[in-house]
């Protein structure tokens, strides 16, 4: 029986380039788990293992690895920080018991960031803040904390102070202990020397370790009581509120360093042990019998509970598919057979492994508290839950946001079409948030997904992974179509030849629905004019349609059909007499309910330095954006907008122009909203044309 008190699962999150992977790697190599560092840039990351990951300096797939410190185990998840692949962050969230959230020190709460710290709010994360590349230009350490707390709404409690900035930076006081961490060598982690603080830093540290002992011991109240007394609490005490404090999420430790330049992380594992929640100490999960309704029970961390475990991930390798699994309960064994609760088959664990980026170690079982890779799985995908065959339940399933965009593919030669499809299979298991579709028109193969840089590696994978190369089209938004009228209508299908016919009589009412309600069904019918066992054969009929609109034949959302009144025939009616009256129905009413097309609104962040701000709102007007506000920073400022998809491809080449380089944004969907006319013209005409190659 292992003791879950020293194990600790975390995921490092943060923006793009504030050095998550680079921190990972330190990390790695002060546990021991590797010799050599390497370096982002050099495109020789550990968990960075993917050629495209290598390549552009960015982390694409989250990647797992587990190491020993003080006694500890961490099991480590180093997630991506780009925007379009926030899913991966979120599904590492969810399997999560506490995380590190690495800030620049000059760049400070970037878009990103924010949208990463929502989520973890969300999955109620414990979290430390480790503001990162202290050493750089413009790095302002009390600069960053304040944003923190303006931007993210956050509480910071502040553990340790710098000592110099950027290129005099060399280390930190701790507050707690009053020494000074001071590292000689930038290229050695553990050459260090603990000293006492510097005199002209005696009373900012007095002043910052006060308020971080106010804060602490409202914790405990005989702790605080004992502190209003004039009695100052020991460190363990401090320690005790701090952790406290951390795990119901009132406020969030955080430490300052440079990972780059090895100085600060020490202080960082030390914190992971001593104030981040170990498997016990987190909210267990809610169980969900079989339909889906919740059970009352929890999936308590337990080794002797009935299994309960999630699969958080697929990933692809050399050895066959990897499913990454955190088990909540229970204990899963080499050659068991569990139940998917979602397909209702059972699986049988062929082997279980613990990562270590992309080498791996063989185990013979594994329990409650630990993330695994499962090999063997046939049909279990991200979000499925594993459970016990003899007492089933259902964790709370993942939900995952519908693509924004689509662009059609097609092999270079023909012989790839079935490699493609093979790869694309793969491809689909690995990433809820990436999808394939026929276009059913042309013939076309469509990849859906979050954004274009989505898309682009996806391309980049099936080139580099599967050896099929793919031209691209065109990118094409996900419009969507809605009614506008309310509009009532009768429709009577009767086909008389030979022995039995077929008769349904519907009267009908179409009307808008609520904002984001999708589909809605009523029947009014009484007296049974059409009988109850025709209803759902109806009602799904008219969801059926909804694929297809009458405009551009883009999908239907946010309509309500009600069953007003019909008639039946003894013997011709039929479920399937009704289902064709209702489809016929659908095309005979929807084109006079005042159709309109709706396109995918993004929420915008985007940062500008100061001098282009005028520039970067024009252009955000140009492309049809709603400024919702502007926050000037330090180092520039913040605009959120909601522009139109269809306007904001290529943004990210054209912000860097404006802005010379130093521009970012982050972008993810908001809503649909109606269409201007002529956009909506132009949309309609493109799709006539298409079906008119078709």
């Amino acid at each position: 029986m292992k003791d879950l008190s020293v194990y600790r699962n975390i995921g490092i999150f943060a923006h793009v380039d504030a050095g998550k992977t680079t921190t990972t790697e330190r990390i790695l190599k002060l546990t021991g788990k590797i010799h050599k560092t390497g370096e982002v840039h050099d495109g020789e990351a550990t968990t960075d293992f993917m050629d495209q990951e290598q390549e552009r300096g960015i982390t694409i797939q989250s990647a797992a690895t587990s190491c020993q410190w003080d006694g500890h185990t961490l099991n480590i998840i180093d997630t991506p920080g780009h925007v379009d692949f926030t899913i991966e962050v979120y599904r590492s969230l969810e399997v999560l018991d506490g995380g590190v959230g690495v800030f620049c020190g000059s760049g400070g709460v970037e878009p990103q960031s924010e949208t990463n710290w929502r989520y973890a709010n969300e999955s109620e994360v414990a979290r430390i803040i480790f503001v990162n590349k202290l050493d750089r230009v413009g790095a302002d350490f009390y600069s960053v904390v304040k944003q923190v707390k303006e931007v993210l709404a956050a509480n910071p409690l502040v553990m340790v102070l710098p000592i110099g900035v950027e290129d005099n930076f060399s280390g930190v006081v701790d507050l707690l202990t009053r020494k000074a961490w001071i590292w000689s060598d930038p290229n050695d982690p553990t050459s260090y020397e603990i000293s006492d603080v510097p005199e002209d830093m005696q009373d900012l540290v007095e002043e910052w370790r006060e308020k971080l002992i106010e804060t602490a011991v409202e914790q405990d109240d005989d702790i605080l009581e004992q502190y209003l007394e004039g009695n100052e609490p020991s460190i363990d005490e401090l320690k005790k509120c701090i952790r406290k404090g951390t795990i119901a999420l009132d406020f969030f430790p955080t430490y300052c360093g440079s990972a780059f330049k090895n100085k600060g992380v020490q202080n960082v594992l030390n914190a992971v042990v001593d104030y981040l929640p170990n498997p016990t100490e987190v909210k267990p999960q809610p169980e969900m019998d079989i339909d889906g309704n919740e059970s009352g029970r929890f999936a308590e961390v337990d080794p002797d509970k009935p299994l309960r475990a999630l699969a958080f991930k697929i990933m692809d390798d050399r050895y066959g598919a990897l499913t990454f699994t955190r088990i909540y309960s229970g204990v899963i064994n080499k050659g068991d057979s569990v139940l998917n609760t979602f397909t209702g088959k059972t699986e049988r664990i062929g082997r279980i492994v613990e990562m270590h980026a992309d080498s791996r170690q063989e185990l013979e079982s594994a329990q409650a508290g630990d993330i695994v890779a499962l090999l063997g799985m046939k049909n279990t995908r991200t979000g499925h839950t594993l459970a016990d065959p003899k007492n089933p339940a259902t964790l709370e399933p993942m939900v995952f946001p519908d693509p924004v965009i689509s662009i059609a593919i097609a092999p270079k030669d023909k012989a790839g079409n079935e490699k493609m499809g093979v790869a694309l299979n793969k491809m689909v298991q690995e990433d809820p948030s990436f999808q394939v579709a026929t276009d059913e028109d042309s013939g076309e193969t469509l990849i859906k997904g979050m954004g274009e840089l989505h898309l682009d590696i996806k391309v980049d994978i099936l080139k580099r992974t599967h050896g099929v190369e793919v031209e691209m089209g065109k990118p094409q938004v996900a419009y969507r179509e809605t009614i506008t009228r309310q509009i009532e209508d009768s429709y009577t299908h009767k086909k008389q030849s030979g022995g039995s016919g077929q008769y349904g009589k519907i009267d009908y009412q179409i009307e808008p629905a609520e904002k984001n309600a999708g589909y809605e069904f009523e029947s009014k019918v009484t007296g049974g004019n059409v009988p109850r066992e025709y209803w759902g054969a109806i009602e799904k009929a008219f969801l059926s349609c909804m694929v297809e609109g009458t405009l551009a034949g883009y999908p239907l959302l946010d309509v309500k059909f009600t069953l007003l009144d019909g008639a039946f025939h003894a013997v011709d009616s039929s479920a399937l007499a009704f289902e064709i009256a209702t489809k016929a129905a659908y095309r005979q009413s929807i084109p006079k309910a005042g159709v309109q097309l709706l396109e995918p609104i993004m929420k915008v962040d985007v940062f500008s330095p100061d001098d282009n701000v005028g520039d970067v709102i024009g252009d955000l007007n140009r492309r049809r954006g709603m400024i919702k506000s502007q926050d000037a920073g330090a180092t520039g400022v913040r605009v959120k907008a909601d522009a139109p998809l269809a306007e904001m491809f290529g943004y990210i080449g054209h912000l860097r122009t404006m802005t010379s380089g130093r521009g970012q944004f982050s972008m993810e969907f908001s809503h649909y909203a109606p269409c201007p006319v002529n956009v909506a013209e132009e949309v309609i005409k493109e799709a006539a044309e298409r079906k008119a190659k078709a």
